[in-house]
């Protein structure tokens, strides 16, 4: 097709291809711009149920405006093959970036906060997106975080809740990324295996709150470099989603602040109802992180796992020092010394040894027995 004018647009070059797609960068004619078309393949565009789901996939992804999603532009047929006219996104995905290493916290939380915002206007107009996982997640040369394909999104206020998922794993180029999958069907599910939430891997109904259990599979990837829930095959897998707890992020990779163990332990957490409940949530909780981590505040974590606002402020690695204090008997015979005598064995006086008039008492008053 390269060379070809499909509609207004003239197929440049194919930039990828997949079990739902084949994507070309082409230009629009009309508007000057360069966009990226996605065609079914040829064996199954005559799928009645595929094509179904491809024209869903381009009016769930149309309906959202958003800087964080993949702006769809038109949907058309080109000689019997349906296509959809979409943002031409240049970068990496996800996967791409973590590629078996953990990301800088920095860089993890501003990822984190602008998936969630994307999330958070689909959830808002009740699509569940169904598949997130790093393959589906972009990252523009310009710092800018797309979630693509809604292929396998549901329009929860409308759709019946039969099971779905498991799709193949996702081929990404440079340029663009298709995700894989089988339309839904009675017994089937929808996913890629190590990102479904329980309920998910159950082949129960799923809303919000399963992209967020995903969510909470790759941060903990970008936080770690792995997945929590790894396995060889699909039921090993499977069976850890549902029962099994994930080392702690922070015992994998120290340079962690503790915060984000809490911040996973919500995302991940089986029970519905104990989970993140929003994506607007997560966001809070990722901006507050940010907020401490900037001004080098200690994040501190309320039961529930959130960080809360009332964090203080973190001590110097000098002041983490252990500090052995014995008996002081006050040698100087000034009486007004005797309440340092007293106090010297205060733990939280010694946060005063590198004050001026602390060193000059110090000088004056001198152990019995023992040093500092």
């Amino acid at each position: 097709m390269i060379g070809q004018s499909v509609s207004h647009y003239k197929i440049l070059e194919k930039l990828g291809g997949g079990g739902m797609g084949v994507v070309f960068k082409a230009k629009d004619a009309r508007l000057g711009r360069m966009v990226a078309l996605k065609f079914l393949p040829d064996d199954i565009s005559d799928d009645p149920p595929t094509i179904e789901r491809f024209r869903r996939e381009a009016r769930a992804a149309s309906a959202l405006n958003h800087p964080n999603i993949c702006t769809i532009y038109d949907i058309d047929d080109f000689e019997g093959r349906p296509y959809i006219a979409m943002e031409l996104l240049e970068g990496q995905t996800l996967k791409h970036r973590i590629a078996g290493k953990p990301i800088d916290t920095s860089e993890l939380i501003d990822i984190g906060v602008q998936i969630a915002e994307g999330l958070d206007a689909a959830h808002l107009r009740g699509i569940v997106h169904r598949d997130i996982k790093p393959a589906n997640i972009f990252l523009t040369e310009r710092g800018a975080v797309k979630i693509l394909d809604f292929g396998l999104a549901k329009l929860a206020a409308t759709m019946a809740g039969a099971g779905e998922t498991v799709g193949a794993t996702a081929r990404a180029t440079q340029m663009h990324t298709l995700a894989e999958g089988n339309l839904t069907s009675p017994g089937s599910s929808m996913g890629t295996i190590a990102y479904m939430s329980p309920e998910q891997a159950r082949g129960e109904d799923l809303d919000a709150r399963s992209d967020l259990f995903s969510v909470g599979v790759v941060f903990y990837e970008m936080a770690t470099g792995s997945v929590p829930f790894p396995g060889a095959t699909a039921a090993v897998i499977f069976n850890a989603i549902l029962t099994g707890t994930p080392k702690p992020a922070t015992q994998v990779n120290a340079r962690l602040p503790l915060a984000i163990d809490g911040i996973l332990n919500k995302l991940l957490e089986k029970e519905l109802d104990l989970r993140c409940q929003s994506a607007a949530e997560l966001k809070s909780d990722l901006k507050r992180l940010k907020r401490d981590l900037d001004s080098g505040r200690r994040p501190a974590i309320d039961k529930s796992g959130s960080v809360s606002g009332n964090a203080t402020a973190a001590p110097s690695l000098a002041a983490r020092k252990s500090v052995a204090v014995l008996y002081f008997e006050n040698q100087s015979g000034a009486k007004e010394d005797e309440y340092f005598r007293d106090g010297m064995q205060d733990p939280d006086l010694l946060l005063l040894r590198d004050d001026p008039e602390f060193q000059r008492l110090v000088n004056r008053t001198q152990p019995a027995a023992g040093t500092i």
